[in-house]
């Protein structure tokens, strides 16, 4: 009995110790699957936030290739339009724009967690905002029909600092993402490894502890599990990868492939724009020269047949023809200011004293129906321009005006001053500008000829009345000249084009010497020259030979200008060289300059219709004769030259 209660105290003392073991290891067991759960856990949390992180890398990628892809979209789009002009094509690039605008904002939105991707953002925005800018600059020139500078500017801001700058950020935004992507993806198997060790040592403590053994193994099995699942995903997650690499070359090829097609349709677009516009030009031109021949020819062969029996009515036909001849001169001059071929001979010109002179010849040219008002609003600002073609400019604006109100009416013409913002006019700079209107009272404009009226070759009068060429030439000239234009009109309420001019501030004195004018006039008397003409045409050479003769000179004539030098030297005397500008083997200026030390003092006139390629830089220093030319402007410009040579010389002296 004695012995049994020992035995039964160790029974439960023994019992007591296992319970307290179980307790023990019980607790244990719960411990370690607490810390398993706790690690499993933050294994979850940090293996859900590494898929998102991949995730939003993987987007961010995506929204910058996108932004990529819509910014070549709308200037595919923009090219389409330059080259066709179609309005359709026009809203379609800035469809594509303002889609790649969204994919912006959509960039913007995915990197507003990244300060540094945000700095670059911002970066990213101006230059979108800029190439915006040039695009839509370069849109515009389409939208008022102004296709060559349109073409000139769309090829100009394909490779502008802006675009290079997009496609640099675009490329750093998408490297940095890829560089968080591998850190991130770093940090996620770093994670991986550290809980796969704590695993590890609780799996230790579970082999003394059997329940926490099973359940720690159980939880192992499932760690492996979601580990698998890890994996699973990561492998999509870089399938998927592939698949957009994959999208994006794709499209990079079907866009280099859209480019040459565009390049292509763009060739045979120019190709057939240039017929249709060579028509039109051969068509118009072929028409009025046709009228104003006839008018010359029936006028001189009138005046043969009544040149005895009526001398009066002779020269009444005489007149007519030379009437005919001057229209005719006046056409061809237009073309060539329209073609950019008639170099301009830029003076210091007061617009309001230039308008004032300018009544007589308009009171003429646009009959006693219409009334003429002149008003100088002007400060005494100065414009630098060439004087005649601003006579024209203006002249043709009266003449428009004219057939507007059909013969009868009020025209006003105002000069004054303005001080523009960028772009206020047109493309003008911020500045000062004086300003020249012509308002009428006629029939005004639709908005429909309002949107064509700059394009060449484009007029709303009868056949025979027009080429087309009047205000594209305006428009030509004033862009030319640094300035802009602006028309407000409407119909039955009369039209006001306005011409904007910038201020001249420099030295009047320092102006350049105005070309020879061709105005009809007196002959001028004085002294008599040796002069020496040098013309490759013979018909041209002899009646400038028989004109000088008449006037009194001393001419010599040369049909090559490679033996002038040959022809100056065989002269005892020389006091003028009077040369054609383009010539087959030298040109006038070229020929000039290799005797320009056998020149003994002789003066130099240039004659030219058609400058070429001689530029204004080469002719700037010599007055011009402007063919064709009458026998008093002939004698005029002799005169002129010789006298400004000699003043030349006196003022070296000094």
């Amino acid at each position: 009995m004695s012995e049994a209660i020992p035995s039964l105290e160790r029974s439960v003392h023994a019992k007591n110790w296992r319970l307290l073991l179980l307790g023990a290891l019980a607790v244990a067991g719960v411990l370690v699957l607490g810390a398993l759960i706790l690690i499993q856990q933050r294994t979850d949390l940090e293996r859900d936030r590494a898929i998102a992180l991949r995730q939003h890398s993987f987007e961010v990628i995506l929204r910058a290739n996108q932004l990529s892809g819509g910014i070549a979209a709308a200037e595919a789009a923009l090219g389409r339009y330059v080259v066709s002009a179609d309005r359709n094509l026009g809203q379609q690039y800035a469809e594509q724009w303002r889609r790649a605008g969204e994919a912006f904002q959509s960039l913007r939105q995915l990197t507003r967690d990244n300060a540094q991707q945000r700095d670059q953002i911002d970066r990213l925005q101006q230059a979108f905002a800029q190439r915006g800018k040039e695009l839509d600059e370069t849109a515009l020139y389409t939208t008022y029909k102004r296709d060559r500078d349109a073409w000139g500017a769309y090829y100009q801001v394909r490779e502008s600092d802006a675009r290079r700058q997009l496609e640099a950020l675009l490329d750093r935004i998408v490297e940095q993402e890829r560089g968080l992507l591998d850190d991130r993806t770093r940090a996620a198997a770093q994670l991986i490894e550290n809980s796969s060790y704590a695993s590890r040592v609780l799996s230790g403590f579970g082999l003394v502890i059997v329940l926490g053994a099973v359940i720690l193994g159980w939880l192992a099995i499932e760690a492996q599990g979601d580990r698998a699942l890890a994996d699973a995903d990561a492998a999509w997650e870089r399938e998927r990868a592939g698949q957009l690499r994959e999208a994006v070359a794709a499209a990079t090829a079907q866009l280099r492939e859209e480019a040459r097609e565009r390049e292509g349709a763009e060739a045979k677009l120019r190709q057939a724009q240039k017929m249709d516009a060579v028509g039109q030009l051969t068509g118009g031109i072929a028409h009025d020269f046709n009228n104003m021949l006839a008018v010359v020819l029936g006028g001189v062969e009138l005046a043969r047949r009544q040149m005895d029996s009526d001398p009066k009515e002779a020269a009444r036909h005489l007149d007519n023809a030379m009437e005919g001849a001057h229209r005719a001169a006046a056409l061809t001059r237009q073309l060539l200011a329209f073609s950019r071929s008639e170099s301009l001979a830029p003076e210091a010109v007061d617009a309001g004293a230039l308008i004032r002179g300018m009544r007589d010849l308009m009171d003429r040219t646009l009959g006693d129906a219409i009334r003429v008002e002149a008003q100088d609003r002007g400060m005494g600002w100065r414009i630098w321009v060439d004087r005649h073609q601003l006579e024209n400019a203006v002249l043709n604006l009266a003449v428009n005006a004219r057939d507007a109100m059909n013969g009868r009416g009020t025209l006003t013409i105002i000069t004054g001053e303005s001080r523009l913002a960028a772009n206020e006019v047109g493309h003008c700079a911020a500045g000062d500008y004086v300003s020249v209107a012509v308002r009428d009272t006629g029939c005004g404009m639709t908005p429909e000829v309002l949107e064509r009226v700059f394009e060449p070759f484009f007029t709303t009068k009868p056949v025979g009345k027009g080429t087309g060429l009047g205000l594209s030439q305006i428009f030509g000239f004033v862009r030319q000249s640094g300035g802009g234009i602006a028309i407000e009109t409407a119909p039955s309420e009369g039209t006001t084009v306005t011409l904007y001019l910038p201020r001249y501030t420099g030295a009047v004195s320092g102006a350049a010497p105005a070309p020879a004018r061709i105005d009809a006039g007196e002959e001028q008397s004085g002294e008599r020259y040796d002069i020496l003409v040098v013309e490759d045409d013979p018909r041209v050479l002899a009646a400038t030979l028989a004109a000088l003769r008449e006037l009194g000179h001393r001419p010599v004539g040369c049909a090559d200008p490679l033996r002038a030098p040959a022809a100056i030297e065989g002269m005892a005397s020389i006091d003028l060289i009077m040369t054609d500008v383009l010539m087959p083997g030298q040109t006038g200026p070229e020929m000039i300059a290799g005797v320009e030390g056998r020149l003994r003092g002789a003066a130099v006139l240039f004659v030219t219709g058609f400058t070429g390629e001689a530029s204004a830089e080469q002719l700037r220093d010599r007055p011009v004769l402007r063919k064709p030319f009458t026998v008093a402007a002939l004698s005029r410009a002799v005169h002129e030259a010789v006298e400004g040579e000699a003043r030349r010389v006196a003022q070296a002296a000094e």
